[in-house]
C-alpha cells in the first residue's frame, strides 16, 4: 500500500489518501505500507503534522524493530521539509543498524 498524507493536494492514482497523522500511523502499524508521502502542514496543528509521522516511524524503528517504508516528503514548507528530511535520514541510518 502507498499512503499519501495531505490536506489539499490531489491524491496520486494508486495511493491511499489520509488527512491526519493518526490515520497514517494506523496504516503503518498494519505492516502493509511500502511507501508513504508526507505533507507537513495539514490545516489543524492540534491534530498533528507530517513530522509527527516521521517521529513515530523513527521511534518504532529504534525501539520496536519496525521496518520503515520508503518515505517521501512533499511539503512546500521549506523549514519543516528540511526537518522532516533530516528525520528520514535518521530513520534510514537506524534501519540499517537494525538489519
Amino acid at each position: 500500500m502507498k499512503v499519501f498524507l495531505d490536506d489539499e493536494r490531489a491524491t496520486p492514482q494508486g495511493w491511499t489518501r489520509v488527512y491526519w497523522p493518526l490515520e497514517a500511523i494506523r496504516l503503518l502499524e498494519t505492516g502493509t505500507v511500502v511507501e508513504i508521502s508526507l505533507d507537513h502542514d495539514l490545516g489543524d496543528d492540534t491534530r498533528g503534522t507530517g513530522y509527527d509521522v516521521v517521529l513515530w516511524i523513527e521511534e518504532a524503528v529504534a525501539l520496536r524493530g519496525f521496518r520503515p517504508p520508503k518515505i517521501v516528503v512533499h511539503s512546500a514548507n521549506s523549514s519543516a521539509r528540511a526537518k522532516m528530511e533530516a528525520g528520514v535520514l535518521a530513520i534510514e541510518r537506524l534501519a540499517l543498524k537494525h538489519r
